[in-house]
């Protein structure tokens, strides 16, 4: 989709993002997608339908993209994040997928459904979000009259030199294939690891039969896929033939830009992407901060709004909206606590849920396969060590309900169990 001027590509682009965000919100709100809920019911019930819708939305995507990038309409390997980059960041995918997993559980939701919840009338959400904003916010940007940010004062020195150098790429493809066509190799991939989940999703009779599922799981996948697309296509034909990606754009701006058009205050945001939550409330945060300057609108913050005003809508139209408060000091801590480790564990894993689950997974990243593990880990032992804590009150300290849990899990040996299985 190529325009005559920059400021109607972007506004395409950004469009085009609140439209595909508003249905995100409508149908995760309408169906109840939610992933934090989806390791609840898996961990505390043995239900994994919405764990299958989960995993639907990751196959869709990723055949999608597979496709898409077989015929050259997407380049994920110049994306924003930089999901398939050189650096394998494991030990900032891993610790922040944990903490991000364990702040989703005290804080009642990831990303994505923070915003739903918002949309839904939840005040306790508006205060999460918050917190997440501006975490995210200093996590990437400098403090007021310095050059440091929260990840370098807390994080660079001693995380970012366990990273490891794989060279261009960390997808799967680039790791297992050496003898033929990166190109084939990840649709070849794509597709197999897509339908391989696509058959396990699909093999239960009782998601077959549950609506709801299916339809969030198929909806919220194409949706990702849909930005994928229209981030990566929207550009720029100038009168004299040449054509320009958005980013590339901004970056030759003062040999090509019009008088009349507004320069981004950076070219990154305009890279291709899909759907991610933590990062893009650091940006709304920036947004809101600089008094709404049109230049620091980005993907990220549109896809917010969007998703918001879906959920809003559905709220409406169903009659479901209601204002929603803390129930006690105790309940705003847990909140107030989970936020702050969805901020930092959501920018040091690279993406939420909904970013590193459905959008990241989609690339086929090493990054993301581990970010995705990390946070289903961290919010399911820490849903388990909750239950230990409730069902024994006083008699189970901390470390006994954790190492008890760690042994339900079957990641310690059963002698080391101190609570009896519950």
């Amino acid at each position: 989709m190529l325009f005559e001027s920059f400021a109607t590509a972007q506004s395409v682009l950004l469009w085009v993002t609140f439209g595909l965000a508003l249905v995100l919100g409508l149908v995760a709100n309408k169906t109840n997608f939610c992933t934090m809920g989806a390791v609840s019911d898996w961990v505390n019930m043995g239900d994994f339908g919405r764990m299958r819708a989960w995993l639907l939305a990751m196959a869709v995507a990723m055949l999608g993209v597979s496709v898409l990038e077989y015929l050259g309409m997407a380049n994920l390997d110049a994306s924003f994040p930089p999901y398939r980059g050189g650096q394998l960041i494991w030990a900032e995918n891993i610790l922040g997928g944990i903490l991000f997993g364990i702040g989703m559980t005290f804080a009642s939701g990831c990303g994505n459904k923070t915003l739903v919840r918002i949309g839904g009338g939840n005040i306790k959400s508006i205060v999460v979000l918050l917190i997440i904003a501006v975490i995210a916010y200093f996590m990437v940007n400098p403090f007021p009259g310095t050059d440091k940010t929260l990840f370098t004062v807390l994080f660079l020195s001693w995380l970012r030199p366990l990273a490891v150098n794989v060279g261009a790429h960390q997808d799967l493809a680039s790791f297992l294939v050496t003898d033929v066509s990166l190109k084939q190799a990840r649709l070849v991939l794509g597709v197999l690891v897509a339908l391989l989940i696509a058959a396990f999703v699909f093999k239960s009779r009782d998601f077959r039969s549950n609506k709801d599922h299916v339809i969030g799981g198929l909806v919220v996948g194409l949706v990702v896929l849909g930005a994928w697309y229209v981030s990566s296509t929207v550009g720029v034909k100038t009168t004299d033939g040449t054509t320009y990606t958005l980013q590339s754009y901004v970056q030759e701006w003062d040999f090509v830009a019009g008088s009349n058009e507004v320069k981004p205050a950076d070219s990154r945001p305009l890279s291709p992407q899909s759907f991610t939550f933590i990062n893009p409330m650091g940006q709304t945060l920036g947004y809101a901060a600089g008094k709404f300057d049109s230049s620091l609108l980005t993907f990220g913050v549109m896809a917010l709004a969007g998703v918001i005003a879906g959920s809003l809508l559905w709220s409406l139209l169903s009659r479901n909206f209601r204002i929603e408060w803390f129930a006690s000091v105790g309940d705003f801590g847990n909140h107030v606590f989970g936020a702050i480790l969805m901020g930092f564990g959501g920018v040091l894993a690279m993406g939420c849920t909904i970013g590193q689950g459905i959008t990241g997974m989609s690339t086929l990243a090493l990054g993301s396969f581990l970010a995705f593990i990390s946070i289903v880990f961290g919010s399911a032992i820490t849903m388990r060590v909750q239950y230990y804590k409730l069902v024994y009150e006083a008699d189970a300290s901390l470390l006994g309900a954790l190492l008890s849990s760690l042994v339900d899990f079957k990641l310690l040996p059963k002698c080391m169990r101190k609570l009896e299985a519950v």
